[in-house]
C-alpha cells in the first residue's frame, strides 16, 4: 500500500472516532531540531553514559557532571520552536477529536504549540526541585543564568543544589502524570502513536491499555517498534525487552516524516 493510501486510511479512522489519545515521543521534536537519544551518530548517548550523566545516583554525586552535559541540550530546548506536527495534534484537539497528548519529550512544544491536555511522563524544564528542602521554584531566570554561566544553579531558600524537573534514570515517573495517562488510555477508541519506536518502559506499556479495551491504533514513526536484541544494552537503558511489539497490532502503520504525515492526517479529516 502506498503511503497516500497508509494517510487516506489513518485518516478515515480518525474520522470515524471521537476519543483519540496520542503518544509522542523523540521522533516529533527531531524536526524542531532537537536530537533524540538512541539515533545513530546523532543520539544524545553517543558520546555519554546515560548511568554517569543522567542518573539519580550521579546528580547527587556530582551534579556538574550533569549540568556539563544537559547545557548545550537545555540551549536547544529553550529555543525549539513547534514544527508542523506538533500543531497538527494541537488542531485535532481544538476539533475535539483528541482528548489527551502522552510525550516523553521533555522540550514543552506540544505546550507551545496549543495543546491544552498534555501528560509529560519525563516531566520538563519549567521548573525546578531543591534536593535538599526539595522546594520547587520557576526554572526561567535559573535556566537564564545556567546558560549564561554554567554554575550549578542553587535554592534560594537553603543553598541546596536545584535539579530540574525532568525524569532521570533511576526516578519513578511523576504519579499523577503517570495515572492520568494510563486513565486517558482506558478510555480511548483509538490511539495515534506518533514520533516513538516505544522502547522505554513503563511508557511503552500505556498503547496496551488501549488495545485490551478494544481501542484502534495507528503509528507514524520512522521506524518500527521492533528493538534489535543486539543492540548495545548501555545505550539502551530502562528498555522493556518483555513488552509485545505493537506495529503488528496496529491497524495502520505509517513509516514517514510525523511533520509531513501528521498534517496531511489533519487535511483530510476536515
Amino acid at each position: 500500500m502506498s503511503l497516500e493510501q497508509l494517510i487516506q486510511q489513518a485518516a478515515q479512522l480518525i474520522q470515524a472516532t471521537q476519543s483519540i489519545v496520542v503518544m509522542t515521543g523523540a521522533g516529533v521534536s527531531t524536526p524542531s531540531g532537537i536530537p533524540d537519544f538512541r539515533s545513530p551518530d546523532s543520539g544524545l548517548w553517543d558520546n555519554a553514559d546515560p548511568l554517569s550523566v543522567a542518573s539519580i545516583y550521579a546528580f547527587r554525586q556530582n551534579p556538574q557532571n550533569f549540568y556539563d552535559w544537559v547545557r548545550p541540550l537545555a540551549r536547544l530546548l529553550l529555543a525549539a520552536q513547534p514544527n508542523p506536527a506538533h500543531y497538527a495534534l494541537a488542531e485535532l484537539e481544538t476539533m475535539g477529536k483528541v482528548k489527551a497528548i502522552i510525550t516523553q519529550n521533555i522540550d514543552n512544544l506540544h505546550g507551545k504549540a496549543g495543546s491544552q491536555t498534555v501528560h509529560e511522563l519525563h516531566g520538563h524544564f519549567r521548573e525546578a526541585t531543591c534536593i535538599r528542602c526539595y522546594r520547587t521554584e520557576n526554572s526561567a531566570d535559573m535556566m537564564t543564568k545556567f546558560l549564561q554561566n554554567g554554575a550549578i544553579p542553587h535554592c534560594i531558600h537553603c543553598g541546596g543544589v536545584l535539579k530540574p524537573n525532568v525524569i532521570l534514570f533511576g526516578e519513578q515517573l511523576p504519579v499523577r502524570e503517570f495515572l492520568a495517562a494510563q486513565m486517558a488510555m482506558r478510555q480511548a477508541d483509538l490511539v495515534l502513536v506518533a514520533g516513538s519506536s516505544l522502547e522505554v518502559a513503563p511508557a511503552s506499556d500505556l498503547p496496551q491499555l488501549a488495545l485490551d479495551n478494544g481501542a484502534k491504533l495507528i503509528m507514524v514513526n520512522f521506524h518500527s517498534t521492533y528493538l534489535d536484541p543486539q543492540a548495545n544494552v548501555a545505550k539502551l537503558i530502562m528498555v522493556n525487552f518483555h513488552s509485545t511489539y505493537l506495529d503488528p497490532q496496529a491497524n495502520v502503520v505509517i513509516h514517514a516524516d510525523v511533520a509531513q504525515v501528521l498534517p496531511q492526517l489533519v487535511a483530510l479529516v476536515k
